[in-house]
């Protein structure tokens, strides 16, 4: 018996209707990249916490020491571990990834969403532009959230143990040094954000706020301008190289190698906004850095290219192990709904042919 009609976005299955609409599939989607981006971006900073660690002693160790004699990367590694040990690397950690899983999410969510945003409401709006943009957006939403756990984190990596951190202020109160820190030790991430709300306020816990998007904007838009123009090059190269072959790279070990080189190439480019912003948020209630561009003069004057780019190795070797997996993810992803989208028009085909 022929079907008359069959409305292709329902089909009822033992009295109980299925659901096969394009909309809804990608609306989940979204959602679950949102989900895999908190995951991905809250393993990132667990894995690589201690590196992170580094990166902000060294770019704020001349607000308690001055801009002479500082430590090398190494050396840094080795002062922490013998004043503080395991634990001091691992100082911040709570926070930090507090505020992973705020920008992983919002990373992946809103980057897809403004992306097929724009390809439905501005189609001549394409390519890297959308790109930049929807990274852009994603960053700046997750800003409101990841700015006080940044503050939080920083200053308790600067901080180390409570031992070192009562040397540190005995040492700059006998020599009375401008950038001395004022705030009193932190036990843990709650105690730092009710410290902090207690003696700045709100504009304690976004310290550096505008710096942060400074660097974050310009970062995550390059870091997928590159991802994408590494992925147009490996295509080319793979024509290049093997014209008349089926040659394929699985598109996940894809996004692991390339992304791993767009994010650290990003990184080490934005190395300056980072000191900057570390800068102006570790400084507390001291006032050493009256804003930004203050900020820039006296960093550049005192301490030039060298400490512009301060702390930008462990800021590459936090980074390219992050970006690899984030955008081995976000392949995986790709593929699977590629695969899934694939067997759904399967299913409406044949019930086109049956109808």
């Amino acid at each position: 018996m022929a079907i008359e009609s069959i409305d292709h976005s329902t089909i009822c299955e033992n009295g109980k209707p299925l659901t096969l609409s394009r909309n809804n599939h990608s609306q989940f989607f979204v959602w679950r990249e949102f989900l895999w981006g908190a995951i991905a971006g809250a393993f990132g900073e667990g894995m690589m916490h201690p590196v992170d660690t580094i990166k902000t002693r060294m770019q704020s160790q001349a607000i308690f020491s001055g801009s002479k004699n500082q430590n090398s990367a190494m050396q840094m590694v080795r002062a922490v571990w013998a004043t503080d040990g395991l634990a001091g690397l691992y100082r911040g950690i709570a926070p930090g990834v507090m505020g992973s899983l705020a920008t992983g999410a919002t990373y992946f969510g809103v980057i897809e969403s403004t992306k097929n945003w724009m390809d439905e409401t501005y189609p001549g709006v394409g390519g890297h532009w959308a790109h930049f943009l929807a990274g852009a957006i994603g960053d700046t939403l997750g800003s409101f959230i990841y700015v006080p756990c940044e503050v939080m984190k920083q200053r308790m990596q600067v901080q180390g143990s409570k031992k070192y951190w009562t040397s540190v202020l005995v040492k700059e109160r006998s020599q009375a040094k401008l950038g001395m820190p004022t705030y009193g030790y932190y036990p843990g991430m709650f105690q730092a954000g009710r410290s902090i709300w207690k003696e700045q306020g709100l504009k304690g816990l976004y310290a550096g706020y505008w710096s942060t998007l400074a660097r974050d904007v310009p970062f995550a838009g390059l870091m997928v301008t590159l991802y994408e123009a590494f992925k147009t090059m490996s295509q080319y190269g793979k024509l290049r190289i093997f014209p008349n072959s089926d040659f394929h790279t699985n598109s996940t070990f894809e996004g692991l190698v390339l992304g791993g080189l767009a994010g650290g190439l990003s990184a080490y480019l934005t190395t300056p906004l980072d000191v900057i912003k570390t800068r102006l948020q570790v400084q507390g209630s001291t006032i050493r850095y009256t804003g930004w561009l203050d900020a820039v003069y006296k960093v550049w004057h005192a301490e030039g290219v060298k400490g512009m780019f301060r702390g930008g190795v462990p800021r590459i070797a936090w980074y390219i192990p992050a970006s690899a997996l984030t955008f081995m993810a976000v392949e995986f992803l790709r593929d699977h709904h590629k695969s899934t989208s694939i067997s759904i028009d399967k299913k409406e085909s044949s019930l086109q042919e049956a109808s």
